[in-house]
C-alpha cells in the first residue's frame, strides 16, 4: 500500500492507542513486522504543547520511517496549525483523528463526534490537507450510531479533500468496542472511494487478518488490541498472508527477551517512576489470557522499582524455562506456579 510517496509493507499497521502507543511500544511492533505505526493522538490546542506528555509523544528521535502523527481536535485552523508543527517536529504522515468514542474525547467535539457534522469534517479535513506536504490521513468510524452510518459519506468527503488514505473501524462511535465489526460497511467504504482504505477491528490472528483483507478488498489492516501483550502478531500476520503458513509460536525465552527489552526501553524513554507505571499495563497484557501467569502477573504489577520490576520478571521466565525443561526430561510431572519472592532494592 502507498500513503503518498511512502510505501507501507507488509501492509499491516500497529492503530493509534491514546495510553499504548508511545515510541517505546511503535519501535517494538516495527521491529516485530509491522508496516506503520501510528502514534497515539496529540492534542491540537497549542497550549498543551509544551507538557512533558506531548513533548514526549511528539519525540521521534530514531524512529524508522514512515512517521505517522495522529492529531485531534474541532477547530479547522487549529488542526491545521497542529498539523505543521508535528510536520516540522518529524511527522511524515499526519493522520487525523475522528474515530475515538471515548466519552471525554467526543464530549468535546472531537473524536467520532465529529461524524455527526460532515461541513465541519469537510473544512477540518481541507485545511489540514493544504497546511502540510506531507499525506493527510484520517480514521474513522462507520458512523455515529447505527442510524447513521454515514461512513460512505464521509469517506467521499474526505477524497474530494485531499485526504490520502482513509482507516476505518468498523463500528459506530455508539458501539464503542462492543459487538463485532462490521466488514461489510467498510467494504463499501471502499468500493466509494479511490484512495487506499485500511480495515479495523477484531483483526486477532492471521486468518481474521487475511479474511478481512478478502472481505472488505482493503488496501491494509489495522491492529490494535490485539498487540497488547502480543507484538509479534505482526511478523505471525505477514508469513501467514505471504505464505499461508504459521509460524511457531515464540518460545519463552524469545518472549522473555522481547518482553525485557521492552520494558529497558520503557525505563530509559520515561525514567524509572513513571517508567515503572507504564510497564504495569504492558506486564499485565502480556500476562492476559494466560492462567498460568497470574500469579507472576499479581506480584509483578505491585513491583516499586526498576530492579525489582525487571528481576521478578527474569525470576518467572527462568522458573518457567526451568518447569519445561522438567517436563522434557519426566513428561508426567506436575508443575504449579509459585508466586516470586519479592525483592527489595
Amino acid at each position: 500500500m502507498r500513503i503518498g510517496r511512502h510505501t507501507i509493507t507488509p501492509n499491516l499497521i500497529l492503530a493509534p492507542m491514546a495510553g499504548v502507543t508511545d515510541k517505546p511500544f511503535r519501535l517494538l511492533c516495527k521491529q516485530l513486522g509491522a508496516g506503520l505505526a501510528v502514534s497515539e493522538m496529540t492534542i491540537a490546542d497549542p497550549k498543551l504543547w509544551h507538557t512533558r506528555k506531548s513533548r514526549l509523544r511528539m519525540d521521534h528521535s530514531d524512529e524508522p520511517a514512515p512517521i505517522a502523527v495522529q492529531i485531534a481536535g474541532y477547530d479547522p485552523q487549529m488542526l491545521a496549525d497542529a498539523a505543521r508543527y508535528n510536520v516540522d517536529h518529524g511527522a511524515e504522515i499526519i493522520d487525523i483523528n475522528m474515530g475515538c468514542p471515548a466519552k471525554k474525547v467526543c464530549n468535546v467535539w472531537s473524536g467520532s463526534a465529529l461524524l455527526q457534522d460532515e461541513a465541519l469534517v469537510a473544512r477540518i479535513c481541507t485545511a489540514v490537507a493544504h497546511a502540510v506536504k506531507v499525506p493527510v490521513t484520517l480514521k474513522i468510524r462507520t458512523g455515529w450510531n447505527r442510524a447513521n452510518r454515514n461512513g460512505v459519506a464521509i469517506a467521499q468527503i474526505a477524497e474530494d479533500a485531499g485526504i490520502a488514505a482513509l482507516a476505518v473501524h468498523g463500528r459506530t462511535r455508539e458501539d464503542l468496542y462492543q459487538g463485532e465489526a462490521e466488514y461489510d460497511t467498510i467494504r463499501a467504504i471502499k468500493q466509494a472511494v479511490a484512495i487506499p482504505v485500511s480495515a479495523n477491528g477484531d483483526i486477532d490472528s492471521p486468518e481474521k487478518a487475511k479474511q478481512v483483507l478478502e472481505q472488505t478488498g482493503c488496501d491494509a489492516v489495522l491492529i490494535g488490541r490485539a498487540a497488547q501483550g502480543r507484538p509479534w502478531i505482526f511478523r505471525e500476520i505477514a508469513h501467514y498472508l505471504a505464505t499461508g503458513e504459521h509460524l511457531p509460536e515464540p518460545s519463552p525465552l524469545a518472549v522473555r527477551d522481547i518482553l525485557l527489552g521492552h520494558l529497558d526501553t520503557l525505563y530509559a524513554f520515561y525514567g524509572e517512576p513513571q517508567g515503572i507505571r507504564i510497564a504495569r499495563k504492558h506486564l499485565g497484557w502480556y500476562a492476559k489470557n494466560r492462567p498460568e501467569n497470574e500469579a507472576f502477573r499479581q506480584i509483578v504489577v505491585r513491583a516499586e522499582t526498576v530492579m525489582e520490576q525487571r528481576q521478578l520478571t527474569i525470576d518467572y521466565f527462568d522458573r518457567l524455562l526451568d518447569h519445561l525443561g522438567s517436563l522434557q526430561s519426566h513428561p508426567q510431572s506436575h508443575f504449579a506456579i509459585r508466586t516470586p519472592a519479592r525483592t527489595t532494592a
